[in-house]
């Protein structure tokens, strides 16, 4: 039998992770069944051109929190999952959910968000999560990563409300205890 050396397997082990939390939040509950969902795992230069749009979006804004994110997934993620959700009501008659009487009248501000879209977005996040929990790997669940990857487009540009997990396999959780 061959020896296998840690460091040929924790990137192999990370990918198998991060395709079962995709799984996860596939088979995670949808509102009346429908799929509103779409996600994304990206590796290698992927995951440097998200932290440079991420880079980006601090300087023009002057917001810390894209430029630590974005120093932090450059110099820690070895996987990224993206999770999002696009935007469509349920045609239901009777709902108020959202804000609006009805999904008719919803339907008249396409870029207002459905709640059941997001509750459902939340439900596979956390079925993601779970999963990378069980896997024992590194992760975090950030807004700033799926801004960027709303930015470019990593989804489609029908998918409005996206959240990102840096992954790792390392001795401590790189993704906390960050510097403001």
């Amino acid at each position: 039998m061959a020896m296998i050396n840690e460091n040929e397997l924790r990137q192999e082990a990370l990918l198998n992770v991060a395709k079962r939390m995709v799984l996860a939040a596939r088979t995670a509950p949808k509102a009346r069944g429908v799929n509103t969902l779409s996600m994304s795992i990206l590796t290698g230069s992927d995951i440097q051109a998200l932290a440079k749009t991420m880079k980006q979006i601090g300087e023009k804004e002057d917001n810390p929190i894209f430029l630590r994110d974005a120093a932090n997934v450059l110099n820690a993620a070895q996987a990224v999952v993206l999770m999002g959700t696009r935007i469509q009501s349920l045609g239901l008659k009777t709902c108020g959910l959202c804000g609006f009487p009805d999904c008719e009248a919803k339907d008249k501000e396409p870029d207002f968000p459905c709640a059941f879209n997001t509750g459902d977005l939340g439900i596979a996040i956390g079925s993601a999560a779970s999963i990378a929990m069980d896997g024992r790997i590194d992760n975090r669940i950030m807004y700033t990563l799926g801004v960027a990857a709303q930015q470019m487009g990593l989804l489609g540009k029908q998918v409005k409300i996206i959240y990102g997990f840096p992954l790792s396999a390392t001795s401590k959780n790189p993704f906390f205890d960050r510097k403001k």
